[in-house]
């Protein structure tokens, strides 16, 4: 019942810590994983298992109607799984993405039935100048809604685990192995997905000048971090200098930089390296 409750636990700061402080990524499964490994003992396991999750679930963003799975709870459940049967990443891998599914179907009832209900009071209490009912009644349905939310994960943990120990026990090794290797190939999905939205052709050859030196010089991430940090370091202030050094031509010329002479800077950028 401890393990259960500490799931729990993690589910109700996380993913709701998430919900209420804003886009914090307390509900990515690199921050849940360790986590719920440190309460469950094995700080090891949850580290590998929130890595492994988190390169599954990278690419998949929640937005507006567009919905595919709550990576969160999927996360602590699968974790706990992992770290109570013994079975690995394998498990955790089997389990995250029927669990994250259902998850994000009970997160939507939830929204639906018990917040959307409350929709109008918020109107008669804005229209009536109550801000500090406004205040409790806010911080109360963020309480009892992911209250009632992490006790799915309290019950699935509390009930399941025998249940899914039987059920992977009776399964054929062969499928166990099937579903090793297809749990292997989600990461390559989720990196591919995130792919998609951040490629860039003025940038692609970074891409590949990665691979190459993990490929064949099998450099470990951190050095790719450290050399793609200096990068993006020497790229920035070598664009800022070109950029003082336009604005200085300008000044000392009297003139306007239009057309061919200007240098195609975009305000994000410029903003950025001004402050």
């Amino acid at each position: 019942m401890l393990e259960a409750l500490f799931v729990a636990l993690a589910v109700f700061v996380c993913v709701g810590g998430a919900e209420l402080a804003g886009f914090t990524m307390l509900n990515r499964p690199i921050v849940i994983g360790p986590l719920v490994g440190l309460l469950l003992g094995d700080l090891h396991t949850g580290v590998i298992v929130g890595a492994a999750l988190e390169a599954v679930f990278m690419g998949v963003v929640n937005i507006g109607g567009a919905a595919a799975a709550e990576p969160g709870i999927a996360t602590a459940v699968g974790t706990a799984f992992a770290i109570m049967l013994g079975k690995g990443t394998e498990v955790a891998l089997t389990l995250a993405l029927p669990i994250g599914i259902l998850g994000l179907q009970i997160k939507t009832v939830l929204y639906i039935f018990l917040v959307g209900m409350f929709a109008r009071h918020f109107d008669q209490l804005a229209a009536e100048g109550k801000q500090k009912q406004i205040v409790i009644l806010h911080y109360g349905l963020w309480a009892v809604n992911w209250l009632l939310y992490s006790m799915v994960a309290f019950l699935g943990i509390l009930f399941g685990s025998d249940a899914v120990s039987a059920l992977l026990d009776a399964i054929p090794a062969v499928v166990m192995n099937g579903l090793s290797i297809c749990g292997g190939l989600l990461p390559a999905v989720g990196m591919a997905m995130l792919m998609k939205m951040l490629w860039e052709k003025k940038i692609c050859m970074y891409y590949f000048l990665g691979f190459v030196l993990a490929a064949y010089l099998n450099l470990p991430l951190i050095a790719l971090a450290v050399i793609g940090t200096i990068l993006a370091v020497g790229i920035g202030m070598n664009d800022y200098r070109f950029n003082q050094m336009q604005s200085m031509r300008v000044l000392a010329s009297g003139q306007t930089v239009t057309g061919a002479d200007s240098y195609d800077f975009d305000e994000e950028e410029e903003a950025f390296f001004h402050e």
